[in-house]
């Protein structure tokens, strides 16, 4: 689904037995939260990108989450102030869920992208993210649902 003015892009939502949903606080913009994400590498599928992307981000893998599903349609947003150097407008992205084999489970966030994180209900994570990602949002984590 990636063009030459999309990048393809996945997001990690890890949840909890109590339908929580971990939050990371972006360590460029304090008070910023949003999902685990990135891009899909080349030969890379968006799966694989999804396991890849919430272990550099949050230390997390096989051991403490299981895959449990993915929103079956990608999404799509533009960034706020255009194209950006590599002259593409946004991103595409594939959704997966994972859930917490156990509800003690610290992520560990890596410090670059974020620094801290909290289990938060879908809605408040919704109101939170920056406001261009948030129809994206809106459209996985409560109007169709992964």
């Amino acid at each position: 689904m990636a063009s030459m003015h999309f990048r393809a892009n996945v997001v990690a939502i890890v949840t909890n037995a109590r339908g929580r949903v971990m939050a990371f606080e972006r360590s460029d913009v304090a008070g910023a939260w949003q999902l685990p994400q990135g891009g899909v590498d080349a030969g890379e599928t968006p799966e694989e990108a999804a396991w890849r992307e919430l272990s550099e981000e949050t230390g997390l893998g096989r051991q403490q989450v299981e895959l449990v599903g993915e929103f079956p349609h990608w999404t799509a947003y533009e960034w706020p102030n255009g194209p950006r150097k590599n002259g593409r407008m946004g991103q595409v992205q594939r959704w997966f869920t994972f859930l917490v084999v156990n509800d003690d489970v610290e992520p560990e966030p890596d410090g670059a992208e974020f620094t801290s994180w909290k289990w938060v209900k879908r809605k408040w994570l919704v109101d939170e993210v920056v406001d261009f990602r948030r129809p994206s949002y809106r459209r996985v984590l409560l109007d169709e649902g992964a």
